[in-house]
């Protein structure tokens, strides 16, 4: 990395009461370094897991880890999505996801663990890609996704918490 990558950490009153929970897992420090290192820990947690544990779930209707790996993916996917929208000033209202919609057709129980995390990498690249080269005034501008509004520095965390999130959970109820 040849420059440094200054995301700036959004305040509490700038995140979507929704979002704070994702967001409180996350160090206000360097969002970008946060991210970049998040990928080598994600790609670890779920390279790890023995076929068993791949497809294991803790109570009925709860998501396999590799569901979970998908939806970590598919919510990257959409948040990288406003951030771009949002900073390149388009002041088009976005619309909400339904993740128990997403989920259950996803195919992800169908694919191995490794097609996975080659796909995560990739996702989590085009991200990180993303927000290294968006103009520093790009954080603060605001715009409307899911009913309310967001900065792409607040979207960032939450992308970044949403995961954080996510493995915490797969480690107390999973491992």
């Amino acid at each position: 990395m040849a420059n440094k990558i200054n995301i700036p950490f959004p305040l509490l009153n700038e995140v979507p009461d929704y979002y704070r929970i994702y967001v409180s897992y996350v160090q206000p420090t360097d969002l970008y370094l946060t991210l970049e290192k998040e990928k080598s820990d994600t790609m670890e947690l779920f390279g790890s897991l023995s076929e068993e544990k791949q497809s294991y779930q803790y109570a009925e209707g709860k998501w396999t880890p590799k569901e979970v790996l998908l939806h970590i993916m598919d919510t990257e996917r959409i948040f990288a999505y406003r951030i771009l929208r949002i900073a390149r000033a388009d002041d088009t209202p976005l619309p909400g996801f339904d993740q128990n919609v997403f989920v259950p057709v996803s195919g992800a129980n169908e694919r191995t663990m490794e097609s996975l995390i080659e796909e995560y990498e990739a996702v989590r690249n085009a991200t990180l890609t993303l927000i290294k080269n968006l103009p520093q005034e790009s954080w603060e501008r605001e715009g409307m996704a899911s009913n309310v509004n967001f900065k792409p520095k607040t979207i960032a965390a939450t992308i970044a918490g949403h995961e954080l999130h996510h493995k915490k959970v797969l480690k107390e109820k999973y491992l």
